[in-house]
């Protein structure tokens, strides 16, 4: 996703006040950066063209973009001022490692936030391990709110009633049930949970004065999941685990293991909403996606994924770097990001279990100053 101007993140003042210049990069597709929409991947050409074109834009080729911009940016500098030091959060992360790997001798440093990447081959084990958050999530949801147990039924029930998907929302996008649920990619943020709440609070309000759901819940539903503004996430999200493997909608798979999460507004059990994974069907119920759904199945058949990163090489780092990983992350699983963290030389980690995914926003302060403090700390 893009980067938003510097004085809407907390941060930056923090940063500024270390002594540090700032530069926010929009990843290659993204923002400023000529970004990828179904109109402008269609000027590539034929699907096939448009499928390869995609592959481009994983984190080794946005670490050698990085690299590139650095190289040309201080050209002119001395010798001993040529390298920067990066801040990566969460797919951030994920690019710094690339970084690390490929092209250390251009860094003084690294932060990460919540973005210690699994080194893993295919995306199998990742999902498996983040559908038991995502479960957990829901519990912690249903907990704090559980009248919206009747509710989110009362709302599943009356999508299926009418006909699932042919409700339509603002975008022209089918209202199916399998996509209001996914506005549990929400629930692991700070302020998730009741963020979700507010929109199924609303959604029964007008389900019970109606009989249908009005404008503004329809527009609020479509941006608690809003992936038809992010193609690249939609269709590259599985691919950046992936190491000469395809990813076949490994989500959809491993979703068969946790049968909690079949949709039964009619039983006894609570209904469960989905986390970060996507599907092959929001290529249908999506109404920009569904523009490109064949080269999004394409990219899911692709086996010949280079490397992301080098453990050899990331065994004998020496640049430092300083992470932050979350016990309660539902997107980076904790235990595999302890795991990456050992594999990296000289990775000193700080490890919390009361703040969420995106405390680089919402706690800033706190976490900022915890990477720094291990950054400044000496050891005998």
């Amino acid at each position: 996703m893009s980067c938003r101007s510097p004085q809407s993140y907390p941060f930056t003042t923090t940063i500024l006040d270390k002594g540090y210049q700032l530069l926010f990069l929009d990843q290659r597709g993204t923002g400023l950066s000529t970004p990828v929409t179904p109109s402008t991947l269609g000027l590539r050409g034929p699907n096939d063209v448009q499928a390869k074109y995609l592959r481009l834009y994983r984190a080794d080729n946005i670490a050698r973009d990085c690299e590139a911009i650095r190289l040309a940016l201080t050209a002119d500098y001395p010798a001993n001022k040529r390298k920067w030091s990066i801040m990566g959060q969460s797919f951030g992360g994920f690019i710094s490692l690339s970084y690390l790997s490929f092209y250390p001798e251009g860094l003084v440093e690294s932060f990460i936030y919540g973005g210690l990447q699994p080194l893993v081959s295919e995306p199998d084990d990742v999902y498996r391990r983040l559908y038991r958050k995502v479960l957990q999530r829901n519990e912690a949801y249903y907990a704090k709110y559980p009248e919206d147990v009747a509710r989110v039924k009362t709302i599943v029930r009356y999508l299926r009633r009418f006909g699932d998907g042919t409700i339509r929302l603002p975008s022209e996008g089918k209202l199916t049930a399998r996509r209001f649920l996914q506005m549990g990619i929400n629930l692991g943020f700070h302020g998730g949970v009741d963020a979700v709440h507010e929109v199924v609070l609303k959604a029964t309000c007008d389900v019970a004065d109606f009989g249908h759901l009005t404008r503004g819940t329809l527009s609020a539903i479509e941006k608690a999941a809003p992936f038809d503004d992010y193609l690249i996430y939609s269709i590259l999200h599985e691919p950046i685990y992936c190491n000469g493997k395809a990813p076949r909608w490994a989500a959809e798979r491993i979703m068969e293991e946790y049968p909690q999460f079949k949709v039964d507004p009619e039983g006894d059990d609570m209904v469960y909403f989905t986390g970060e994974m996507v599907y092959s069907w929001m290529f249908e119920d999506y109404s920009e996606l569904r523009k490109v759904a064949d080269v999004a199945e394409r990219v899911a058949r692709h086996e010949d994924w280079a490397p992301l990163w080098d453990e050899e090489q990331l065994a004998k780092n020496e640049v430092p770097v300083y992470a932050a990983a979350y016990v309660e992350d539902m997107y980076v699983d904790h235990e595999l990001s302890r795991e990456t963290a050992k594999k990296i030389k000289g990775c000193r980690m700080f490890e919390t279990n009361i703040m969420y995914h995106n405390a680089l926003g919402e706690k800033s302060k706190e976490v900022v100053e915890q990477l720094f403090a291990f950054r400044d700390d000496v050891i005998d």
